[in-house]
């Protein structure tokens, strides 16, 4: 097994995963030069110092600290300040590595082939593997504003306390969008949280905004017709992303490749009071997963396909759909790091990945 190869298996035994495919396999050697990758192969998900990576590897700690700092400028792994000095830790391949690869396309000579090969792994291998799994990586977050009806409101449930509750936010261009190029939708829509918006600010893939940008960027987005998808906790944000059934990862699982555990639906469902509708089909052109049909003139929601977004309730021009909690809201994965023992144990992929911590 070659060094890339090693790394691949590497980047596949986080949740989000990274099958074989010849397209990753091409990705990868484009990224990363062969002192690079001698260097990641020896890296983890918790942070490393220079000095604790280059024991496992033939370099120096300065060269290994070189190839560090280099692939950080490439966005290929994640770098941190500490007082003792940089720290280090590998990123999933997403949301990770194809979104920051997909970046400053002005300055990479390779953006045009790296997108084409990002789009044939996603259709390869990439979004089974991110979305074939009984507990969703995401979750759908509705339209905030139509849940002024509901007596229940959690935190997690709301997608601007999630923006209100947090103190570092950066916005980014949507990899989806980027690669697939199918429609015409806004493309610098995905909101980053915590340190890795200081990462990516820092290093130009995305830019600093504040909670009142951000939420801009929601209502932007939602007269554009994108729903709100983030990770699926209930403790914090980590990314938002605002998505196209057309090009998302997530929604194309579910619409595309079946998989009806692809996205976790919000907490709530659209529900149509028929003596206000006028039938004006604004709901229609809203509704990305067909759950919006004509019955004998008149038009109902199948609520065993509505995945709770809001986008039919936000814009219908007689109130005549509302969001209702559901009786039996999905459970919520309490932490991120429940989310991600959940997958890995489903997956069978946890000792696995406790061997990489310990490295």
């Amino acid at each position: 097994m070659d060094t890339y190869e090693k790394f691949r298996c590497l980047l596949d035994a986080h949740p989000s995963g990274t099958p074989a495919h010849p397209a990753i396999d091409k990705i990868l050697r484009l990224l990363f030069t062969e002192k690079e990758i001698r260097v990641a192969v020896h890296m983890s998900y918790k942070k490393m110092s220079p000095a604790e990576i280059a024991k496992n590897t033939d370099f120096s700690e300065t060269e290994v600290k070189q190839h560090l700092d280099s692939m950080s400028d490439k966005g290929l792994i994640i770098s941190r300040q500490r007082e003792n000095g940089m720290v280090f830790r590998l990123i999933p391949t997403a949301p990770g590595l194809c979104e920051n690869t997909l970046q400053k396309a002005d300055e990479n000579p390779h953006h045009a082939e790296l997108r084409n090969l990002w789009k044939e792994y996603r259709d390869n291998g990439m979004i089974e593997s991110m979305t074939n799994n009984t507990v969703p990586l995401m979750r759908v977050l509705p339209v905030g504003k139509t849940l002024k009806h509901s007596n229940i409101i959690l935190t997690h449930e709301d997608v601007s306390n999630l923006i209100n509750n947090s103190k570092t936010i950066a916005v980014y261009n949507c990899g989806c969008r980027i690669a697939e190029q199918k429609c015409d939708a806004p493309v610098e829509t995905c909101l980053a949280f915590g340190s890795t918006a200081d990462f990516l600010a820092d290093g130009s893939f995305a830019r600093k905004i504040t909670q009142n940008e951000a939420l801009e960027i929601l209502d932007m987005t939602e007269k554009a017709g994108l729903i709100h998808i983030g990770n699926n906790s209930a403790d914090k944000a980590v990314n938002i992303c605002n998505c196209c059934s057309c090009c998302c990862i997530f929604l194309r699982g579910l619409l595309e490749f079946d998989n009806p555990q692809a996205l976790a639906s919000s907490s709530f469902i659209s529900t149509m009071h028929e003596e206000l509708c006028i039938n004006c089909g604004t709901c229609d052109e809203r509704c990305h997963v067909g759950a919006i049909i004509v019955k004998n003139g008149n038009r109902h929601i199948k609520e065993d396909i509505c995945i709770g977004c809001g986008l039919c309730a936000r814009d219908c021009p007689e109130e005549a759909i509302k969001m209702k909690r559901k009786e039996f809201p999905p459970e919520v994965p309490s932490s991120v790091l429940d989310l991600g023992m959940k997958v890995l144990t489903e997956k069978g992929k946890l000792e696995k990945f406790i061997e990489i911590l310990q490295k």
